[in-house]
């Protein structure tokens, strides 16, 4: 298998069938042999009848569906881990996301890339609601990752097989996968794509979504500096939390022993307790930060996501 296509399904009935047809026509001219993976994550308007009707007559789709709406970062690692390309093109089920600009990133990856990220050059998105909290999100994520990119939203993007099987996605990371890609030392560039307005039913995203979004976004920091050397961080507050509070100890010590002073009414001493608990705890979990990071390596991984059914060309499932 050359290519699969992870299209992430969440209440788009009426679109599944222009994007099939779409993708179908732009793929039609190459010698390709792909599939496409539609990950239908709870739906509740129909598309998984949609996906199903066009199973009859397709034969590169696959429907992947989910026992509830579970969130599009779990339904792309569903379609990552039963994707059998060589390259994993992902893009949204809204046909916002243009099908004809997926050989321009198969080009692209041809270069000698591992990840290949669409830039919506000419987004056609509410300028306030979306565009604006969006160029603000992709400057904060670049300075704080080192990935620069226009457009971390675009879900129009190609990866190198091995480059998925080297990644695990929790929360909302699918935005992030250009950072951890670059954690795992990818060879990453974007391109201009074309971005169509919504033609049928309502977006999904909005600003409710900031707050879990600037959570992953510290998580990816965490990742990328201190994955496999927790202590680094909880071990090195912890030290100077412990070395103020022995250093304001020894000077209450000094007024107590030296000069003959009443120390038990002062606040300083309050903050040298608290400061040498406070060392002892963060280096404590530094030491299970540690533990932590080598059972994180050592051990298997649970799925993020429960698969109820998926059908085949054939009709049966599996």
């Amino acid at each position: 298998m050359d290519l699969s296509l992870v299209i992430p399904i969440y209440n788009e009935a009426e679109n599944i069938p222009l994007l099939i047809n779409a993708i179908t026509k732009s793929l039609n001219n190459t010698n390709l042999v792909y599939e496409i993976i539609c990950v239908d994550d709870g739906s509740q308007d129909g598309s998984t009848e949609v996906l199903k009707n066009i199973l009859m007559t397709t034969s590169c789709l696959k429907a992947i569906v989910l026992r509830r709406n579970y969130g599009q970062t779990p339904a792309m690692a569903a379609g990552f881990e039963n994707a059998r390309g060589n390259v994993i093109i992902t893009l949204d089920g809204d046909l916002q996301n243009d099908p004809t600009d997926i050989p321009l990133l198969l080009q692209k990856l041809e270069e000698g890339y591992d990840l290949v990220s669409g830039w919506r050059k000419n987004r056609q998105d509410d300028a306030l609601t979306r565009l604006l909290p969006s160029k603000i999100a992709n400057w904060i994520i670049g300075k704080i990752t080192g990935v620069k990119l226009h457009d971390y939203g675009c879900s129009l993007k190609a990866y190198r097989k091995e480059l998925i099987a080297d990644m695990n996605l929790y929360g909302e990371l699918h935005r992030f996968l250009p950072a951890l890609a670059y954690i795992e030392g990818a060879k990453i560039t974007e391109i201009p794509v074309n971005h169509h307005p919504r033609r049928f039913g309502k977006s999904k995203y909005g600003l409710g979504r900031t707050f879990r979004v600037i959570m992953d976004l510290l998580t990816v920091f965490f990742i990328k500096k201190f994955l496999t050397r927790p202590m680094h961080v909880f071990g090195f507050f912890g030290l100077i939390s412990m070395i103020l509070g022995f250093f304001i100890g020894i000077y209450l010590s000094f007024l107590k022993l030296g000069l003959g002073r009443s120390i038990g009414d002062r606040p300083l001493l309050i903050l040298c307790v608290l400061l040498i608990l406070t060392g002892v705890q963060l280096f404590s979990f530094g030491l299970l930060g540690e533990l932590l990071m080598r059972t994180y390596h050592e051990s298997q991984k649970r799925p993020i996501y429960r698969i109820r059914d998926i059908y085949f060309n054939s009709g049966n499932q599996k």
